[in-house]
């Protein structure tokens, strides 16, 4: 940065106490008083250069000594103290971060060309104009001051003036930046040679101002439609970055602590309501990462609903950009560091507006439905990783799961990934809730993998397996009866024959009996019958388990075999029983 050296002698201020003197051989005549300072200097050097003092020490022409109090000069302490140096000769440096102190306090003290030829105020004003305006981070540093002093910034025109040359600075294009900028990319600066500055060169110096300054610059960038909506939610992003990293309350004891933290959470919430009124309406302006962790950081701050609102409705607008570590956000209901529990109830109210959004937007074409089954995919995945936390209740996973449309899931088996992590890691998961997860779940979309894995998981429910079993008998009878219809001369299946999935199952049964005469049973039913009498009996016998399927439908088929299944594990119990008691008898 620049700066301008005023004065030839040497300082001779030194600090007593509470008290600044200047050294001179002459006792001290003018007592200035600023705040909790107090100045013993001249009336001579002073009273020749501003015209304040002229006028104060003109009103007391009786008194060999003056007493001033200036409590309310812009600037305070430091600014006077930079005038009355300039007075005294004493070598001061002006930069642009004491130039807006310095020029407030000399217009205070009206040290103007009126009153001395060569004074303060006219070098002051040379030097913002031919250094501090000509440089970017000489305004930017200058228009930063100004949040001390914002009256007399805006009335002198300094605000106005340095935003004006920040924004012209930042609409230059990028080939023909030749001022120094801060630019932390990672592995910007292991490029040794750059034909230009990158486009979003200026976002993290301006990032320093405060979320009203950096509204003004943002939004007279915008007003000159010269650069696109993405360029502006860079700086956005970079803005946020710098201030809301942690917005998370941290329990405090002392009255004063929390004091402080609830003034620091009522200052990050405005900054990122502010965020949020700034971001352009063109979609893609943001990314929708950035997007939800504005709305997690809202629900952390307690946002307006209004802003919130807005959160959503952008999200739902590109939610099928988003990445798995987009959703990863921990909930703004639980402050333990050491068990986070996902914000899930966020991702489901994002769904659901995109959801909604989708309907009226797209009808059910290639291209639309390849977009929400993308995210059906997306949130199939999250739901994985957040089955994994022991503390997430079972109710939020499954209405997560059910506020995804059917038609967004053409297979199940990402879905039945999640029911079955989420089963093995809450083992002490009642019935009532076991039934409650699966009943998510359509066995009719499963893969045949995924059914033969279903039928040997004993984690899941007896209705579930059982439905499971139903639909592979429905899609073997299928089968059957198209390679039927396709080639008479090949040997139809028997009647009794099962499929892998379903034999499966009744080794899971023939597992639980432990008894040989079961097993004996399940073989018979899996190999077919051995005897040609037996045969006709069981082809007829599912010639009307077919006809049943036809006239009673699928959820009749289901108690039925339900049915059949219960009947039978009560004769393996009776046999086990009766087993049991023949071997007492014969003791």
């Amino acid at each position: 940065m620049k700066f301008m050296r005023l004065g030839t002698r040497r300082d001779t201020f030194y600090t007593e106490e509470a008290t600044r003197t200047m050294i001179s051989d002459l006792p001290s005549d003018l007592t200035i008083r600023i705040n909790n300072v107090t100045y013993l200097l001249h009336k001579f050097p002073l009273v020749q250069k501003c015209g304040l003092l002229q006028q104060l020490c003109s009103e007391r022409e009786d008194t060999t000594s003056v007493t001033v109090e200036l409590h309310d000069i812009p600037g305070g302490a430091d600014g006077f103290e930079l005038c009355a140096k300039f007075c005294y000769g004493i070598k001061i440096d002006l930069s642009a971060r004491n130039f807006v102190p310095a020029i407030c306090a000399a217009k205070f003290m009206q040290m103007t060309e009126s009153v001395g030829k060569g004074n303060f105020v006219s070098k002051l004003e040379v030097f913002y104009n031919s250094c501090i305006l000509e440089g970017w981070k000489d305004s930017v540093v200058a228009l930063q001051t100004t949040e001390r002093f914002p009256e007399w910034s805006e009335n002198l025109g300094i605000i106005r003036s340095c935003i004006d040359c920040v924004v012209d600075k930042i609409l230059t294009p990028p080939s023909k930046v030749r001022w120094s900028f801060t630019y932390t990319r990672q592995g910007y600066e292991k490029k040794k040679h750059h034909k230009s500055a990158p486009k979003d060169w200026w976002t993290e110096d301006i990032a320093d101002l405060n979320i009203d300054l950096f509204r003004c610059v943002v939004n007279t960038v915008k007003s000159t439609n010269m650069l696109p909506p993405q360029l502006i939610g860079e700086a956005l992003h970079v803005y946020a970055c710098r201030w809301l990293r942690d917005v998370r309350p941290h329990p405090e004891t002392s009255t004063a602590s929390q004091m402080n933290q609830e003034e620091e959470s009522e200052k990050r919430k405005k900054q990122l309501e502010m965020i949020v009124s700034l971001i352009p309406d063109e979609r893609g302006s943001v990314s929708v990462g950035f997007l939800l962790r504005l709305l997690n950081m809202g629900n952390l701050l307690g946002a307006s609903q209004v802003i919130r609102s807005q959160i959503i409705k952008k999200c739902s607008l590109q939610l099928e950009e988003a990445t798995l570590d987009d959703l990863m956000l921990a909930s703004s209901h639980d402050n333990s560091a050491d068990h986070k529990i996902y914000d899930i109830e966020l991702i489901e109210v994002v769904l659901e507006g995109y959801v909604k959004q989708w309907r009226k937007s797209y009808s059910r074409d290639g291209s639309s439905l390849n977009m929400i089954t993308k995210v059906g995919k997306l949130v199939d995945s999250y739901l994985h990783v957040v089955s994994m936390d022991p503390n997430m209740p079972v109710q939020k996973v499954v209405s997560l799961a059910k506020a995804l449309p059917d038609f967004a899931r053409p297979e199940y088996d990402n879905l039945y990934k999640a029911i079955n992590i989420y089963l093995n890691e809450h083992p002490q998961m009642s019935k009532e809730e076991k039934k409650h997860l699966c009943s998510i779940l359509d066995c009719q979309k499963l893969s045949a993998e995924a059914r033969a894995h279903a039928v040997k998981n004993e984690k899941l429910p007896l209705r579930t397996v059982m439905q499971v079993l139903f639909f592979e008998h429905e899609q073997h009878g299928g089968k059957e009866a198209k390679h039927h219809e396709s080639d008479q001369s090949v040997r139809q299946p028997q009647g009794g024959e099962l499929t892998e999935t379903t034999r499966n199952y009744f080794n899971r049964l023939d597992l639980c009996s432990g008894e040989q005469s079961t097993k004996a049973k399940i073989s018979r039913r899996t190999s077919g019958p051995s005897s040609q009498s037996q045969r006709p009996e069981l082809e007829s016998d599912h010639k009307s388990k077919g006809k049943k399927v036809r006239e009673t439908g699928s959820d009749k088929i289901r108690e039925i075999m339900e049915e059949e299944t219960t009947q039978e594990l009560a004769k393996v119990r009776m046999q086990r029983s009766k087993s049991e008691h023949g071997r007492r008898k014969g003791k």
